[in-house]
This record gives structure tokens, sequence and C-alpha cells, in this order.
């Protein structure tokens, strides 16, 4: 088999699926922490409820109902609210974590995004207009 032929066959295999989705690579996620904590807790329980993940995660990836997949994942990312960049990207959400202060303007409470270590600085909120000084 040549190289790159796996990959073309499992292309071809995936065309008109869903794929991995969010809630498809969090739910694999969850299942392999759960086997490690279940390798130190030998709880059976455990062990049966990271097999429904996975399993449930195979279904999600083999599905070919697109529109309900996606419907479900944009619920899951919903409902996630303010750990979605955190479980779509943790590496972007910690760089952003440490490069900038999120504050919240004293009239309209708008969530204003600015840097870190630039010290006192006067911020304009995109919403109101008023202009509110603060610590960075």
């Amino acid at each position: 088999m040549a190289a790159g032929d796996w990959q073309r066959k499992m292309v071809e295999w995936l065309r008109g699926r869903q794929g991995p989705d969010d809630l498809a690579v969090f739910c694999t996620n969850l299942a392999i922490i759960i086997v490690v904590v279940n390798l130190f807790a030998r709880v059976s329980l455990l062990g049966w409820i990271a097999l429904a993940l996975i399993v449930y995660s195979m279904f999600r990836i083999q599905s070919k109902n697109l529109g309900a997949r996606s419907r479900e994942n944009e619920a899951f990312l919903k409902a996630l609210g303010p750990a979605r960049p955190w479980v779509q990207n943790p590496r972007a959400a910690w760089t952003e974590l440490r490069t900038y202060k999120h504050v919240k303007c004293s009239s309209c409470h708008q969530r204003v995004r600015v840097p870190r270590g630039k010290g006192k600085l006067r911020v304009t909120c995109p919403r109101c207009k008023s202009k509110f000084e603060v610590k960075s």
C-alpha cells in the first residue's frame, strides 16, 4: 500500500459524514481522562462510562445526518459559555489570558479587552463610548 493510499481511502470513507466536531473531541478527551482516573480508582462503572463516551464519539464522527449533529454541537458550544475557548483551542485561550486582561465597563458592563503590562490606561467602551481608567 502506498504511503498516502490509506489517507485517500479514509477521506473517501468520511466524505458526506460529520467527521470530528467539538463535541466528539470533548467526549473522546473526557473518556481518556476517565480511563486514566480508572487506572487508580478501579471502579468498573468508570470503564463503562468511558466506553459509552467513545461509542458516542464514534457515532457522531460517522453520522451522515449533518444537520442534527451540527445543531447538537452548537447547543453544546452554547452551553459551555465562557469555557468555550478553553475547549475549542486551549493553547490560544492560554495565550489570550497571558496577553490581555478583560475588564467591564463601569456604566454598561460590556467586557473590554486591554493589553497586559501597559500601566494605567484610559479605555473607551465600544458600546456606550464612556471613558474609564484601568490598570493593566
